[in-house]
């Protein structure tokens, strides 16, 4: 087999590892000492995602340690963006319009007031808003909705633009983009078992010697990787597969978008967003189902199309040109995985439905602790060995 030699090796591209890559570039890590290794970029999560750059509307009740989290790695985003800019003139479909959250009826009002009371216990800014004064922003807006709240700071980005932005960077600075398939990790353990440090990458058709850091960010395949604990056991990672329909619309030739920013909306209590790119397409999600159809689901994309278009009538008006499917990488309580697993193995994976708007944060920390094996980021919650008996006290 190939014997190859990298200081950091990244393994996984999705939205994680590119960020994680670049993140290092922009520390003055020289180009040639970086290698991410993935046999299809973007492909999983990442090419699924809804993009949207949104710590308020996404807290969810009993998720309380993520909410900080969300609002820090937002906070991010623009500057991650500036740097970005610094590289390529490539466009990221970055939008900066305020986002509007809606109620169809009644009971989903009640349902938006409450949760817009729990955002205001949690000092997020959530402004309630007249229906009238929605319609004048968002003429298309169906009249007969029940309640609608503005938040300014929630944003949204195009994942298939940004992560092509990121790999393009990345290609013309001299980071290595491998095409291949990580299975094992050469690790060195303490006398409890606990992984010390990882020298080397296998992968399906060659070695990859580490001289600094390893960062494990492929997502749910990072459970799959062998080598970085005892054999007989099962990994300390409990990832599974949460998948997400998502529906792609193209305005018709002559037309202007129905909407102009991020309506997200309650309908029966189902979750429904609308989100205008700027490429003039309109992405339609997400639904959020654990069964075994690993195909575009019947009665999730007969939702979302019903639950959008009572939102927005005109959105029937627009043309479909691609529904997919995407694995999210769920964890027991939905935080993900960021910390140190080893003086130089970083996890970070199990992001769920934020990978987007945390992958500013993952790619911040994640590199602190690459290079310098601690970060000032509270991450504490995330501790990639809480799921199971084995820690490692003296790591941060």
């Amino acid at each position: 087999m190939n014997s190859f030699r990298f200081d950091h090796v990244i393994v996984g591209a999705g939205i994680i590892g590119l960020s994680t890559a670049f993140e290092l570039l922009t520390r003055d890590v020289p180009a040639a000492s970086i290698a991410v290794i993935d046999p299809a970029p973007v492909s999983g999560a990442t090419r699924a995602a809804g993009g949207m750059l949104a710590p308020v509307a996404e807290i969810q009740y009993k998720q309380e340690p993520l909410y900080p989290l969300m609002v820090e790695s937002g906070a991010l985003f623009p500057e991650m963006l500036r740097r970005l800019s610094g590289y390529t003139s490539q466009e990221t479909g970055y939008r900066t319009e305020s986002t509007f959250v809606v109620a169809a009826d009644r009971a989903d009002a009640t349902h938006l007031m409450e949760l817009t009371d729990h955002q205001h216990d949690h000092s997020l800014h959530v402004q309630r808003l007249p229906l009238r004064h929605a319609r004048a922003a968002e003429p298309a807006l169906n009249p007969q909705l029940a309640g609608v709240v503005h938040i300014p700071g929630d944003h949204q980005i195009n994942p298939s633009m940004y992560s092509a932005t990121l790999l393009q960077v990345l290609r013309q600075t001299g980071v290595s983009l491998i095409d291949d398939t990580v299975t094992h990790l050469d690790c060195t353990f303490d006398e409890e078992g606990a992984v010390r440090h990882c020298h080397r990458v296998e992968s399906d058709s060659a070695y990859f010697e580490v001289g600094a850091s390893v960062y494990m960010c492929n997502g749910l395949g990072t459970s799959s990787v062998t080598g970085w604990y005892p054999a007989k056991e099962l990994s300390p990672l409990k990832l599974r597969p949460v998948r997400g329909d998502m529906i792609r619309l193209r305005v018709a030739e002559g037309q202007e978008p129905p909407v102009g920013r991020v309506i997200r909306a309650f309908v029966e209590d189902r979750p429904v967003y609308i989100i205008p790119r700027t490429d003039s397409t309109i992405a339609i999600g997400a639904t959020s189902r654990e069964d075994m159809r690993t195909a575009p689901a019947v009665d999730g994309v007969f939702a979302l199309l019903r639950d959008a278009i009572r939102i927005v009538p005109a959105l029937e008006e627009c043309e479909i040109i691609e529904i997919t499917t995407g694995d999210r990488p769920g964890t027991p309580d939905d935080l993900p995985y960021l910390g140190l697993a080893g003086d130089n193995l970083v996890i970070s994976t199990g992001y769920f439905r934020h990978g987007i708007l945390l992958s500013a944060l993952g790619a911040h920390a994640g590199a602190d602790l690459g290079i310098t094996g601690k970060t000032d980021f509270h991450i504490s919650a995330c501790d990639p060995y809480r799921h199971c008996d084995q820690r490692r006290k003296d790591l941060p």
